[in-house]
């Protein structure tokens, strides 16, 4: 039963199903859900599977997963509110707010700069406790005193964690309230929306079990060629700090709020915030953004060559991807969103006012920022609007 295919699609949308059977057929993927929501309203609601590797748990409605990267959009949605309601210039120095992190010759960088990934910090050079993940503090006292890997503003290079210390440090000394406090009580509680920057332990029984991929002979690996090819900060990128004990799987992990890597969501969560941002930025009368601050959101900031993955040209607005030539988020370029590590994606495109979220727990590798599960579900979406 739990490989079956539950939940709803509108006749429209029959080829998204379609390609979604296709694979879960695939006898090593695990659990699986994808939502499309169309002018507001969900027009595909689909899940299948199993929650954890031994394939006791049959994957539900309510099943969330850490979404790794696709947390990254979550973190830039509230600095764009907080922009909205006009209590942050995205044009003003991060240390206007934050005012430690004018060290190391930082007191220029402007706030948008966190955004688009070209402030030159995708990586703290001191070694870090494993664990340390999970200490906001830590991290963010580390990246203020920190030193900028190149020239601020001058090129852009991803960056995989930092990311979301720096995006929601400035959150955090604006709001007053934690990026997943604030995360929670103005985007996803209002909302609806089943997604978690910092879960409950009360939510552990829906959480799936990620299931790490293992690297297959000849396969292609982006890790494997950030590590041999890579700036030599690259890999600290992803690797300073590990998490603790237990890994993503551990309550450790769920728990802290590390807006860059561990958002906890479903498929609707991602569809229905991305589907009021394609609308305008309204839905069911709840006011995400602006439809100028989506707009501004989704400017080309920064493009090509990536000084932390070379090897995967990337394109960035203000804390969102932009589709590129070799990975383009469908047939409109103004679609923007975000992927995660192992292949999750979330994204909005306001020209076709559609929203799109896709989940899985079996990680997948290869040389991708938007894995080709979600990527053949996208275009499936696309293809039946035709």
């Amino acid at each position: 039963m739990a490989n079956e295919i539950q939940g709803s699609c509108d006749a429209r949308f029959e080829r998204v199903r379609d390609v979604f059977r296709e694979q879960l057929a695939n006898p090593e993927e695990i659990g699986a859900a994808v939502a499309v929501t169309l002018e507001g309203r969900r027009v595909v609601d689909l899940w299948a599977g199993h929650a954890d590797a031994a394939r006791t748990r049959a994957w539900q409605p309510e099943t969330i997963v850490n979404l790794f990267s696709t947390t990254k959009g979550m973190a830039a949605i509230c600095a764009h509110r907080l922009a909205d309601q006009g209590k942050l210039d995205l044009d003003a120095p991060v240390a206007r707010y934050w005012p430690e992190f004018a060290q190391a010759d930082k007191g220029a960088i402007p706030v948008r700069w966190l955004l688009d990934h070209s402030a030159g910090l995708p990586a703290i050079g001191k070694p870090m406790p494993a664990g340390s993940t999970s200490d906001w503090r830590a991290m963010t006292e580390a990246l203020a005193a920190q030193e900028p890997w190149w020239a601020p503003g001058t090129e852009h290079g991803y960056h995989a964690l930092t990311f979301g210390w720096l995006v929601g440090e400035v959150v955090r000394r604006v709001s007053g309230r934690s990026v997943g406090s604030y995360f929670r009580d103005e985007i996803a509680g209002p909302l609806g929306a089943d997604f978690w920057i910092g879960t409950p332990p009360e939510l552990d029984a829906r959480i799936a079990e990620l299931v790490m991929a293992s690297p297959q002979p000849g396969e292609a690996n982006l890790f494997a060629e950030i590590i041999a090819k890579a700036k030599p900060y690259a890999l600290k990128a992803f690797m300073n700090p590990i998490p603790g004990p237990g890994g993503f799987n551990s309550r450790e992990w769920r728990a802290a709020e590390i807006p860059a890597a561990n958002g906890h969501g479903s498929a609707r969560a991602l569809a229905r915030i991305y589907g009021a941002l394609a609308c305008g930025g309204t839905q069911d009368g709840v006011t995400l953004l602006s439809r100028g601050a989506i707009d501004r959101a989704r400017i080309e900031q920064r493009s090509g060559p990536d000084n932390v993955i070379p090897l995967l040209p990337t394109k960035f607005g203000l804390g969102f991807q932009i589709g590129t030539e070799a990975e383009p988020i469908g047939p409109n370029p103004r679609a923007f969103g975000h992927s995660g590590m192992g292949g999750s994606f979330g994204f909005a495109d306001p020209e076709a006012a559609l929203g799109f979220g896709y989940v899985m727990n079996r990680m997948e590798n290869g040389m991708f920022l938007i894995g080709p599960r979600a990527t053949a579900l996208m275009n499936a979406a696309f293809e039946s609007l035709a």
